[in-house]
């Protein structure tokens, strides 16, 4: 006969302690604004805004999983995935140079 476990005891799936994010560049919030802009917060407080209208709209980004963004629709759609702003297609912003640029000067142009 095999012993009966009891499940509540059986605590493996769980992590401790918690998973905390350490790095300051690690995105936990962002929102679509208009123009192809983002509003971002980070780990440690830092927020600011990310402007991708210039990048969006540029040719070189003709072919790429970026040309998607140019509908707004879509742009709207960012979230935030493993502490990155990202879009279901794919497409993903750096988190480590838009926490630099925001923090230094509280935006970011994207070129």
């Amino acid at each position: 006969m095999q012993p009966t476990q009891n499940p509540k005891s059986d605590r493996t799936v769980e992590v401790e302690p918690a998973i905390r994010h350490t790095v300051a560049w690690r995105v936990t919030s962002v929102t679509a604004l208009e123009n192809f802009r983002l509003r971002v917060s980070f780990v440690d407080g830092t927020a600011g805004e990310v402007d991708m209208q210039g990048f969006v709209n540029d040719r070189k980004v003709d072919g790429t999983v970026f040309e998607e963004l140019r509908d707004r629709s879509y742009f709207s759609q960012a979230r935030v995935e493993l502490g990155a702003v990202q879009w279901p297609n794919g497409a993903e912003v750096a988190p480590d140079a838009m926490y630099d640029a925001i923090w230094e000067h509280g935006q970011w142009i994207v070129e």
